[in-house]
């Protein structure tokens, strides 16, 4: 029942008081009527109850549950029928590519490489303004987490679910990622169109700058995130699903697998499509600094898009509420 939901429907099990009150009431009215015969003749009950009315007593009874009645559901928050509103943005097409494979469990920047762009990638998305946001998870292949979107919330989500199990080819190729994104992008728009890619920038595809190139004749910006740390090598940890420490990464003679940043990489992506690169700080401060540099790009009106929202109505049931206990309070029992 799409036409009828409660901002509130947890405060709902206050109607349960309504029965209570029903009870209550008959319980009283029993009580009252078996004191009368108690206490009196036959024919003295009637006299002595003669100037009391309890026909109006059981109206008085029923306004009040109304009037209960009608709180509770009004406390509740009632939202009825839709609203249309027609809303234009201005903004981006940007999609954000996250580097899942086993290299973003390195260490060399805490807590790990992935959950380090994850955080900025949030907060990137908490920064966004009418931008429409894409999602794209890539490793030994790519796929589309989540399409292009207003939708923070929903792209968060996405996001928050992406882990290195997420995909079963091992090994790391941005070219596919790029590959992906030209893909998602709308081919009727020229231009507006920004790839943010999360990295170590470490590629075993060889194709990557082929895919840059292509992606700049498409009028596609690159922008790239570099997360870890240039120096020197880090060992790669694995873990069990639960969580469990496995040890390290080791390859094929049992050597220790060592990972680090490749920035000359993904600096070259980047500068292939003028865009820029930044390196993952602790601070985060490069997400203020790519941010700033997105809001200076040229933004393009998109469609009008139609939202429907639920308009409030628990106003006429707080009236009916106010209405009811009014008329009990002006309502007496004695004739």
């Amino acid at each position: 029942m799409n036409w009828l939901r409660f901002g509130h429907p947890n405060l709902l099990h206050l109607l349960w008081g309504v029965p209570f009150l029903i009870a209550l009431y008959l319980f009283g009215f029993q009580r009252k009527q078996k004191a009368y015969r108690r206490f009196s003749h036959h024919q003295a009950f009637h006299r002595l109850t003669a100037s009391v009315h309890f026909r109006r007593q059981k109206q008085q009874a029923v306004l009040m549950i109304l009037s209960y009645l009608f709180l509770a559901l009004a406390i509740a928050r009632p939202q009825i029928g839709t609203k249309l509103e027609l809303i234009k943005r201005q903004g981006l097409d940007i999609i954000i590519a996250l580097d899942i494979s086993a290299s973003m469990l390195a260490e060399d920047i805490k807590p790990n490489r992935l959950l380090k762009a994850k955080h900025a990638i949030s907060s990137l998305i908490d920064q966004a303004r009418g931008d429409r946001l894409g999602l794209i998870a890539f490793a030994g292949s790519s796929f589309v987490q989540c399409p292009l979107t207003t939708d923070y919330a929903a792209t968060k989500e996405f996001l928050n679910a992406l882990h290195p199990s997420t995909i079963s080819h091992s090994g790391t190729q941005i070219d596919k990622a790029i590959d992906i994104a030209m893909s998602s992008f709308s081919s009727e728009v020229e231009g507006y169109k920004v790839l943010i890619i999360f990295s170590d920038g470490e590629d075993h595809g060889g194709k990557v700058i082929d895919a840059a190139k292509s992606a700049s004749k498409e009028n596609i910006r690159i922008y790239c995130v570099g997360i870890g740390s240039p120096n020197q090598g880090v060992p790669i940890p694995l873990y069990e699903p639960n969580g469990a420490f496995l040890g390290y990464k080791r390859d094929e003679t049992n050597e220790l697998v060592l990972t680090k940043l490749n920035d000359f990489l993904l600096r070259e992506i980047a500068q292939l499509t003028q865009g820029n690169y930044y390196q993952a700080t602790q601070d985060g401060n490069e997400i203020n600094l790519l941010h700033k540099k997105l809001s200076s790009l040229e933004k393009r009106a998109f469609e009008e898009q139609q939202f429907t929202e639920y308009e409030d109505r628990f106003q006429y049931l707080l009236a009916f509420a106010l209405l009811f206990l009014v008329w009990e309070l002006l309502l007496t029992d004695r004739r």
